[in-house]
């Protein structure tokens, strides 16, 4: 386990919902509301939600769990998921549906500022790839577990307020230092010989990106399969490298994909150690036989989980999102984009998704997944779903109970 301690500086389609204008249907800021469809079944909605139950119900009603489109506490939220999730019995009838959600619930945008209310939408799924549990020539590269000096520290900094940032690094004689970057630990060997390996892969390629995805599963030469998830982080940024090649005039910003930055990478094996040390975020992994872990330590649901920025939005709140995603051909090329609306789940966070305008839509497991997340890039908008007047519902919620007691 790490260390923490202060520092003080004084410094697929089942049924299509789909109504339009739903009677009652607001929005804050005075911004249009959104045209309510989803594309996906109702029973994927009902996982997500209780999932993000599950993470809600353990923490103090009054916990802010959010400061964007507005501060949101975790009662206010459990609250709204908790009526939503009824309302789903409604779903077989379209009308009916949004007649009530538009009766009981608001829909917040993300920011405030209409310039700000257009987001990213990119996408993030779980890659299977091949490993295993000793090293040979074939495989070679290793997958390292979380290392007991990886500390993270509190930075407390009073000027005319206190802020408190939290920092990752580890000690050296008395001094606390930042941790091992990627190019020290990969070809310094930084690590090596402390048995922190969980497993060995065949491509470096591959591992690369289970480090930008955060979970994973590695096939093994038996053909069993272990699941690998986020255990932690060295503390360095996350920096993109296909920003380094669009920047150094290798690539435009039209034909960048995750797929074109694998095609480079194969075919330029020479420049492959600096592309990756551009990128000195390092992620370390567990192994989580329950399958792909969102930062809510719950299982993601595929299309309908979404990673934000932790710092600003909601943690397990209802969403709904406007945007396209990608449709993907016979030959595993982009074809197109279909329009898509959805109520999502904001279950997840990265160290790439960073401000108001950016947001990550899991896609699932494998290769089918990875095509539509590596072709996925592409502007839209995200509206927070909560109950009207959600915390005086709440707080008359919490006096019943203490009452029932």
């Amino acid at each position: 386990m790490s260390r923490r301690f202060k520092l003080y500086i004084f410094l697929s389609l089942s049924f299509v919902l789909s109504f339009v204008d739903a009677p009652g249907i607001g929005t804050s800021w005075g911004q249009s509301p959104p045209t309510i469809s989803d594309d996906l079944d109702a029973e994927s909605l009902r996982t997500a939600i209780r999932l993000s139950l599950v993470y809600l119900q353990k923490l103090p009603p009054d916990r802010v769990v959010g400061e964007q489109p507005r501060r949101l506490t975790a009662g206010a939220i459990r609250n709204s998921l908790l009526v939503f999730e009824k309302l789903l019995d409604q779903w077989h009838c379209a009308e009916c549906f949004a007649r009530a959600v538009g009766e009981r619930f608001e829909f917040l945008p993300s920011s405030a500022d209409a310039q700000q209310a257009e987001v990213l939408f990119t996408g993030y799924y779980q890659p299977v790839i091949e490993g295993s549990l000793l090293p040979s020539q074939e495989f070679r590269y290793p997958l390292y577990g979380k290392p007991a000096d990886l500390m993270t520290a509190e930075l407390v900094t009073i000027t005319t307020a206190m802020t408190i940032e939290r920092v990752v690094g580890r000690i050296d004689g008395e001094q606390f230092m930042p941790y091992y970057t990627r190019r020290e630990i990969d070809e310094a060997g930084s690590l090596r010989g402390r048995g922190l390996e969980i497993a060995w892969v065949k491509d470096p390629i591959e591992l690369f990106f289970l480090h930008i995805q955060g979970s994973g599963i590695i096939e093994l030469p038996d053909g069993q399969r272990l699941s690998v998830g986020y255990a932690g982080q060295n503390g360095w940024p996350y920096r993109s490298i296909g920003r380094l090649l669009i920047d150094s005039g290798k690539a435009s910003r039209e034909e960048m994909s995750m797929q074109w930055l694998r095609r480079y990478l194969t075919d330029n094996p020479r420049e492959r150690g600096d592309i990756f040390a551009h990128n000195e975020s390092y992620v370390f992994f567990r192994p989580t036989p329950q399958g792909p872990l969102g930062s809510l330590e719950a299982p993601l649901a595929e299309g309908r989980s979404i990673a934000t920025d932790a710092r600003l939005f909601p943690k397990g709140a209802l969403a709904f999102i406007q945007t396209q995603i990608p449709i993907i051909d016979g030959d595993g090329r982009l074809a197109g984009w279909r329009p898509i609306t959805r109520f999502v789940l904001n279950q997840d966070t990265g160290g790439a998704i960073r401000g108001p305008q950016r947001a990550d839509i899991y896609f699932g497991t494998g290769d089918g997944a990875g095509s539509l997340a590596g072709y996925m890039n592409r502007p839209g908008k995200m509206f927070f779903v909560m109950l009207k007047n959600a915390s005086a519902s709440t707080a008359n919620n919490e006096r019943d109970r203490t009452r029932d007691k």
